[in-house]
């Protein structure tokens, strides 16, 4: 069912069953191997190994005493989290059953849920075609549900101008100065730009990225003669799908943009979750706690 038929408290309820107690006997509280990293408080300072975090070079003392030095941080209790979230055009691809809204909707609510539970607060910035809203960071499950009633209730925008992601990560970065978790949920079909400001922000905050995508972005099926329209600009085009050159031609394009965003993600030092319309939610994120668990596991070559 499609999440914007449902009240906040409706969805809440549905994926506590669904989802949260699954994670909750999966991962058996260790919440923070999906944040690992994440600290507010500089605990000291030692000399750079192979495999450490570039993040974490301190390059003041590193210039001083020209030897790189990075910075280690206590393990936090209580996390600040923002959600950035992309609600363009774009994102009400999918199917009947399953948008791509749907997915960020039903991601954010879990999230901020299994945040707010252990006492953190959450916050959000909405983007249409500019930041439309800005919610607080504050604690609580009424603060889950202003979220996602929110999201609920932001309009769905039939055109806009084409999605620039670097105004919405720009203005995060200018208003979030105490280091937090953010969460980049979009799925990056945006004009080119944004990948220096993300750079920027991972380098003060731990940020993960959310690319949301659909299987049919990525591969044609054969289906005859079709409309494709632009969900940003509105434009149409009629192409026969049973052309074989333009189905390879069309899967080539999306596997050359997964690829430069790939290297983009790798470039600004940002884990990437990639979630499908069609992807179980548990198995995602469980899939993502193990990989960054088993990342921080790896011993430093020295």
């Amino acid at each position: 069912m499609s999440s914007s038929t449902q009240t906040p408290e409706r969805i809440l309820q549905r994926l506590d069953w669904q989802v949260i107690r699954r994670l909750d006997g999966i991962l058996q509280g260790d919440y923070r191997s999906l944040f690992y990293g994440f600290g507010l408080d500089l605990a000291d300072l030692r000399e750079y190994e192979p495999g450490d975090d570039i993040r974490y070079i301190d390059w003041n003392v590193t210039a001083r005493v020209n030897t790189p030095y990075v910075r280690q941080y206590f393990e936090d209790r209580d996390i600040t989290a923002w959600f950035l979230l992309d609600l363009s055009p774009s994102e009400d691809f999918g199917t009947v059953n399953s948008l791509k809204r749907d997915c960020l909707i039903d991601f954010v609510t879990v999230m901020a849920r299994l945040l707010t539970r252990r006492g953190n607060r959450v916050g959000a910035m909405l983007y249409g075609s500019r930041v439309e809203r800005v919610i607080p960071a504050r604690g609580g499950r009424l603060q889950v549900l202003r979220i996602v009633n929110d999201l609920l209730k932001q309009p769905k925008l039939e055109r806009s101008p084409v999605t620039d992601l670097q105004v919405l990560l720009q203005t995060a970065f200018n208003s979030i100065k105490r280091r937090s978790l953010i969460f980049v949920i979009s799925d990056f079909i945006s004009t080119p730009g944004w990948e220096r400001p993300l750079r920027l922000l991972s380098q003060r905050h731990e940020v993960l990225a959310i690319q949301l995508w659909d299987p049919r972005e990525t591969e044609l099926p054969d289906i005859g003669l079709v409309i494709l329209q632009d969900a940003e600009t509105g434009e149409q085009l009629y192409v026969d799908t049973r052309d074989r050159k333009f189905r390879l031609r069309f899967k080539e394009a999306a596997q050359r943009r997964q690829t430069a965003l790939t290297a983009a993600f790798r470039q600004s030092h940002v884990d990437v979750l990639p979630l499908s319309t069609e992807d179980d939610l548990v198995r995602s994120i469980v899939q993502f706690a193990a990989m960054r668990r088993q990342r921080k596991q790896i011993p430093n070559v020295k």
